[in-house]
């Protein structure tokens, strides 16, 4: 590169302003600077689904689908499966992608948690479901019972097209 392009490029870079930082971060995940990439997982086992609550913030104590943040190198199949074993020691097959949901938590400060989450579809192989750090609680739930679990938004309508989904890859 040479020419007006390079001198371009060194003046923006030579800045010696500094990025405007409204708060201490706290970790990578609260007031991220971007969304954040995760995956989660519907498990069925005898027309049940498997619900995980949140041991930890955003949204502690509500039920939700196990699942996590993506790692670099792994694909979002991966990360689900992967998250899976590791927050409730199951293992399952994927068979369908269900849709990506948006979580964003707004504070008055900004936006405190960003995550587009890849949500799949799966039956249950192996294992039997147990509490984490990062789930205190977890069971087999009838899709008549969600409605009455303090849970993420939009969880119940997210599990019964999961739940179309699985049906039709039987």
């Amino acid at each position: 590169m040479g020419g007006a392009a390079a001198q371009s490029l060194k003046v923006a870079c030579d800045r010696e302003d500094p990025p405007v930082r409204l708060r201490p971060a706290l970790n990578d995940r609260l007031y991220p600077p971007r969304p954040i990439l995760a995956a989660s997982i519907a498990v069925f086992r005898d027309n049940r689904v498997l619900l995980a609550r949140r041991a930890n913030a955003p949204l502690k104590g509500l039920y939700s689908l196990p699942g996590g943040v993506v790692e670099i190198g792994e694909t979002m199949r991966e990360a689900a499966l992967r998250e899976l074993m590791e927050e409730v020691a199951i293992v399952a097959r994927i068979v369908a992608f269900n849709d990506h949901i948006e979580s964003i938590v707004r504070g008055e400060d900004g936006v405190r948690s960003h995550y587009v989450i890849a949500s799949f579809v799966a039956r249950w192989v192996s294992g039997e479901p147990r509490a984490s750090a990062e789930a205190d609680a977890v069971a087999w739930v009838g899709l008549e019972e969600i409605a009455h679990l303090p849970t993420t938004p939009g969880l119940r309508e997210i599990v019964l097209r999961a739940a179309a989904l699985a049906e039709v890859a039987r």
